[in-house]
């Protein structure tokens, strides 16, 4: 049975009224609730209820449709009823109901601009485009140009996806940036949420680098499942070219950048669209894959650095100031973590789905070297011209390797609603894993 819950805020303050109180409310005594409503109020997570008592609730007078200037949410006590008047601009009644599924119902990408190719890679380093090629399967990545950044690409990647969904911004519960290079070290999240209207949505990065889209788009998924939200707006977006050593032929060659987003929106279990998946990760295989913090003196004291400015007469030691080093990546151990790892999280994410290799229509890897996608397809058995890709004009575009490789299988026709897509991710962390997933 599903379970309902009525919320009178956009910051979470539930309704008591009638039935059982759940989770963080259910621990509070009749005591402490009556001594103290307003508390109770803001703690209370919701109201269990079956579709009759739901009714009862959405018809009672505890909650007023009306465009009044205010919303009050009241928590009954003993001896007297407590109000807390909330502002009509920033409440939005929602039903909430838990246990349901996750549609696939939208996809956009974005890519900046400016394209470099293997033939002015030569002209930098030592290469050359058939060398490139034939080792990565890379022609050309799109970096960004001045005045792109992060954040204008996944703006863009997410109006083409809510476009294609129908859903109006405003309608986003959540909205998840999956990237490791945000514009800003704090997030980016809420500045894409503030320029695509997305004002009722919830707004935070996850930070996984190559891995983050699926990891991601499991997170979605399980705040659908369990925390009621009906529309999540998954953006997988990196900028790698900012943190390459462009005179290293060994890493300058994989990376570009780009953007891509996929909306979700809760259903009946019976329409679920995630299928089966399985996560992973290892700190142990760091070494291998990394853009470690680099502390630098600073010398901006009066010419003397952190270690050695001195306050008052007293020595103290400030702390360096932190910056990146360059993407450290040993080529030959990720290659054989990817091969060995990844078909083991997509035939446990398959098993799960109660699936085998013959029933998937496509095989969408993280588009890292055309050498993994070969090998990975050849060791679970899945022909060549099921497998997805779009490496050859982006390279490695990390987080977004993913969502811009399905949109333009969505938009192309090649993927069809109904189609079964098994997904994997892998990358620094090292983190990786697998959703199998029904287009919409």
């Amino acid at each position: 049975m599903e379970h309902y819950y009525c919320c009178c805020s956009s910051t979470g303050r539930m309704m008591q009224q009638g039935g059982m109180i759940t989770t963080a409310a259910a621990r509070l005594s009749a005591a402490s609730a009556a001594s103290s409503p307003r508390f109770f109020c803001k703690l209370a997570a919701g109201v269990a209820t079956s579709s009759k008592s739901l009714h009862n609730l959405s018809s009672s007078s505890s909650i007023s449709s009306s465009s009044s200037s205010s919303v009050r949410c009241s928590a009954a006590s003993s001896s007297a009823v407590a109000e807390q008047e909330v502002p009509a601009a920033s409440v939005r009644p929602v039903i909430r109901r838990v246990g349901r599924g996750s549609k696939l119902v939208g996809c956009g990408s974005a890519v900046p601009t400016t394209i470099i190719s293997n033939d002015d890679l030569s002209k930098v380093v030592d290469t050359s485009d058939e060398w490139i090629a034939v080792r990565t399967g890379i022609r050309n990545r799109h970096v960004l140009a001045e005045g792109e950044t992060v954040t204008s690409l996944s703006v863009e990647a997410s109006k083409k996806a809510l476009e294609m969904a129908n859903v109006n911004p405003e309608d986003i519960d959540l909205l998840l940036l999956c990237t490791s290079t945000p514009d800003d070290l704090f997030g980016s999240a809420p500045q894409v949420q503030k320029e695509l209207g997305c004002c009722n949505a919830l707004a935070f990065d996850l930070t996984a680098a190559c891995s983050g889209f699926v990891l991601g788009l499991i997170t979605a998924s399980r705040f659908i499942k369990g925390g009621g939200y009906e529309n999540v707006l998954v953006i997988g977006a990196d900028a790698l070219s900012r943190y390459v050593d462009w005179m290293d032929r060994g890493t300058c060659i994989l990376f570009g950048d780009a953007a891509g987003a996929l909306v979700l929106q809760a259903v009946g279990d019976d329409q679920d669209s995630l299928l089966g998946f399985n996560l992973r990760s290892d700190g142990g295989g760091q070494k291998h894959l990394h853009v470690r913090v680099d502390n630098v003196p600073d010398t901006s004291h009066n010419g003397a650095t952190t270690n050695g400015s001195k306050t008052n007469g007293t020595v103290i030691k400030l702390p360096a100031r932190a910056s990146y080093d360059c993407l450290q990546m040993n080529g030959k151990e990720v290659f054989r973590f990817a091969v060995r790892a990844v078909p083991q999280v997509i035939e446990a994410a398959l098993q799960e789905a109660g699936l085998t290799g013959a029933n998937l229509d496509w095989l969408l890897l993280h588009q890292a070297n055309q050498r993994i996608l070969d090998s990975v397809s050849q060791r679970l058995e899945i022909p060549t011209d099921k497998v997805i890709s779009n490496l050859c004009n982006y390279g490695n575009t990390s987080a977004a390797s993913i969502p811009l490789a399905l949109d333009e299988a969505v938009r192309s026709g090649l993927v069809q609603p109904g189609h079964i897509v098994a997904t994997a991710g892998f990358g620094a962390g090292l983190t990786w894993g697998s959703a199998i997933v029904r287009w919409s």
